[in-house]
């Protein structure tokens, strides 16, 4: 199993953090590629953030209402993709 980070994105010029308004899924909880995750505010927008991967959200180290810095690891998603393992 491999673990894959959920970083803050670019966000736009000028804007260098932004705010986890909402985690639309929780620790334990199973994503999909693509799906909605969380919702991040700055001065100008609400982002809606997909996931990375498919797997296990594993851990959220940026909580509900704190600021991150753009590039700033906001969770932790296990996948069940193992790159070393034999076809």
């Amino acid at each position: 199993m491999d673990d894959v980070e959920l970083v803050m994105p670019v966000l736009g010029v000028e804007i260098d953090e932004g705010q986890m308004r909402t985690w639309v899924k929780s620790e334990g909880d199973a994503v999909t590629m693509g799906e909605v995750i969380a919702i991040i505010s700055t001065p100008k927008l609400d982002m809606e953030l997909e996931c990375p991967a498919t797997g296990v959200l594993k851990t959220i180290l940026v909580d509900e209402d704190e600021m991150a810095a753009v590039g700033e690891t906001l969770a932790i998603i296990e996948t069940d993709e193992d790159d070393d393992a034999p076809a």
